[in-house]
């Protein structure tokens, strides 16, 4: 954009400016008004300033905005107007606005601090901007000091900025005091009533909202109010029924009640109710068809899932997302891949971090760590921030890969690092049998402060359980109750049990089992009875093993250890009555299964399988005499 004055106009007027302004988006179009105004002394014009203002604050491009603030502030400073009461706020408003609706809501609250001290009298929209940026920061200190602000001037009572109030209290989760502004209004409409109802939807208080429901006046309740309670009965495990029901009752529906019902039947894996919603549907956007998809791949019925996929108007990012998701619950990970590829090469979508986040998680269980390292790069080229779980995402991948280095650079390069990330790296030490190293970052996160989880110590015991490490185990274990007061779940009772049975102390895994203060699970008594087998000692093994049979367990791995527990001690007929018992509850022995890397290509083999591609020359070479039948091991 050029500025070119109009021969038949003065220098300086303040026309071509004027024109021009409201098609300024650019930083170089700023600069280009910016240094007319200096040049021609516009700078100084009060009108032409507020005007450029009012046009630039509310643009979404972050440098624009920025300019518009800064001729406010320079303006100011230039004009040498200190405020007063009597000065109106309506440009100090816009400011305000740019910053509590915009990317840096923390900037609203020195701007209507310096209002105050400048003596500016802040109208409702003034406080209602300020209660909006602390609400998207969660600052209940800040929103505090505007509260009492607000009674001190006598405007607390203003049906606006009560609910303004309330939705403050609701985004900092204090919802008590939102109720007592609630109960306080003299006067209450629909936003009132559906602000509360949401508050208490969203904590799971879903009785609550259902009284606020049924005694709101009927001329209040809307489309919104309808739509909140419809939210909150689908959430329940028994809401279902009156979900429908309040469904059937709506004077009115729109899209979300739609996908709200439909949600709720997907969630229960009710599928024929949801097909039937959406066949009645009058009109479906991308959300609808992503329920589906979702639904009936978590039922394992993918075809139908491709189906819907393909049927789709129009595919976006969230029905991609949805498909790839799918794929990957269903074990069919390289076809989670083709939808990435076809999402850049064919349909020229932009992938958002779910995106990512399913596709690193597909390449993780492939083990393709050529495919990991592309995607990272992309994601680099990209600009994606590797600061949330996208981090921890490629951590994971590159350990489950079998690169630990390289999870460990993307855990060294992270500028910022929560637990999760400490989590994913432990995790992966874990993996590949670093329980030295896994137990270091644990005494190191204690020297940076940073406070592990329940998850930490699972990833760190597993870690000490493969490489023998009983001792730091077992400091582990009382670190973790002791120090952090983090009382033990299932998981690390299991990790404790594991590490004693590998260390051979089975009598100590045993008093342990007995002292546990829950029931230990099947895998816990798997983990002793696989220890009892290795080490011959069927004396703690046998009961165990009878123990677990009674239980009816439905994986095939405790039946197998059974039958091998009974066949080492000779007990044939047990053995065999083990076999048939699991044909009787016809459950499936799951074959093992290899898997190989070639040339960037992930090659899966199953015991008697000859799917693959190559069968004939693959079995051919097994025939070799170059290879004997003591080197072929499954």
């Amino acid at each position: 954009m050029f500025l070119v004055s109009n021969p038949s106009q003065p220098w300086n007027s303040m026309q071509p400016t004027l024109a021009h302004v409201q098609s300024c988006k650019t930083p170089r179009d700023v600069s280009q008004i910016h240094a007319r105004m200096i040049t021609t002394g516009l700078i100084r014009n009060a009108s032409l300033t507020s005007k450029l203002i009012l046009a630039l604050c509310s643009s979404p491009d972050p440098p624009v905005a920025e300019f518009a603030r800064r001729v406010f502030f320079a303006h100011r400073a230039f004009s040498g107007r200190g405020g007063g009461p009597g000065e109106d706020p309506f440009l100090w408003n816009a400011v305000l606005k740019s910053y509590s609706h915009g990317a840096e809501p923390e900037g609203a609250l020195p701007v209507f601090r310096l209002m105050a001290e400048s003596g500016v009298s802040g109208d409702r929209f003034s406080f209602s901007l300020v209660l909006k940026a602390c609400s998207r920061l969660g600052s209940l200190k800040e929103g505090l000091q505007v509260h009492g602000l607000l009674r001190k001037l006598e405007m607390a009572s203003d049906l606006y900025l009560q609910n303004c109030l309330m939705g403050w209290y609701l985004r900092c989760g204090c919802l008590d005091e939102a109720r007592q502004v609630f109960d306080r209004m003299a006067a209450r409409d629909s936003v009132s009533y559906n602000c509360m109802m949401d508050g208490y939807v969203k904590c799971g208080m879903i009785e609550s909202a259902c009284e606020l429901f049924d005694s709101m006046p009927v001329e209040e309740k809307n489309l919104i109010s309808w739509n909140s309670m419809l939210s909150g009965y689908s959430q329940l495990e028994d809401g279902l029924i009156p979900a429908r029901k309040l469904f059937e009752e709506m004077p009115e529906r729109d899209l979300i009640s739609w996908n709200t019902m439909i949600h709720a039947y997907v969630r229960c894996g009710k599928m024929g109710d949801a097909h039937e919603l959406f066949n009645a549907m009058p009109e479906k956007d991308v959300i609808t068809w992503a329920n589906m998809i979702d639904g009936y791949a978590k039922i394992g019925c993918v075809d139908i899932a491709r189906d819907f996929f393909s049927e789709i108007p129009e595919r976006d990012v969230v029905a991609c997302n949805a498909m790839m998701a799918g794929y990957v619950q269903n074990g069919l990970h390289a076809e989670a891949l083709k939808i990435f590829y076809s999402m850049k090469n064919e349909m020229n979508l932009l992938p958002d971090i779910t995106t990512l986040l399913i596709l690193l998680s597909a390449i993780a269980q492939l083990g393709q760590l050529d495919e990991g390292i592309a995607v990272h790069r992309y994601i680099k080229d990209i600009g994606f921030s590797l600061g949330g779980k996208l981090g921890v995402a490629l951590i994971d991948m590159y350990s489950k890969c079998g690169s630990i280095q390289n999870a460990k650079s993307v855990f060294n390069v992270l500028p910022e690092k929560d637990v999760d990330h400490w989590n994913a790296i432990i995790g992966g030490l874990a993996i590949h049998g670093l329980g030295e190293c896994a137990f270091d970052m644990l005494m190191e996160m204690e020297r940076l402060s940073m406070k592990p989880d329940d998850i930490t110590f699972i990833g760190v015991l597993h870690a000490c359980g493969h490489s023998g490490l009983v001792k730091e185990g077992l400091i582990c274990f009382e670190i973790m109750r002791r120090v952090y007061k983090i009382n033990p779940r299932i998981q690390h009772y299991g990790c404790m049990v594991d590490i004693l049975c590998r260390a051979g102390y089975l009598n100590e895994a045993k008093k342990f089992i007995e002292e546990m203060p829950i029931e230990p699970n099947d895998i816990i008594q798997r983990t002793m009875i696989s220890a009892c087998k290795i080490q011959e000692n069927y004396k703690i093994g046998l009961p165990v093993a009878n123990s677990l049979l009674r239980q009816a367990s439905c994986n095939s791995t405790s039946y197998i250890l059974l039958s091998h527990m009974y066949a080492g001690l000779g007990l044939w007929k047990q053995a065999r009555s083990v076999r048939e018992v699991m044909k009787e509850r016809r459950i499936p022995k799951l074959p093992g299964c290899s898997w190989i890397e070639l040339n960037g290509i992930v090659h899966e083999f199953s015991v008697d399988d000859r799917s693959h591609s190559q069968v004939a020359e693959i079995y051919s070479m097994l025939g070799s005499p170059l290879i004997s039948n003591s080197e072929v091991t499954c």
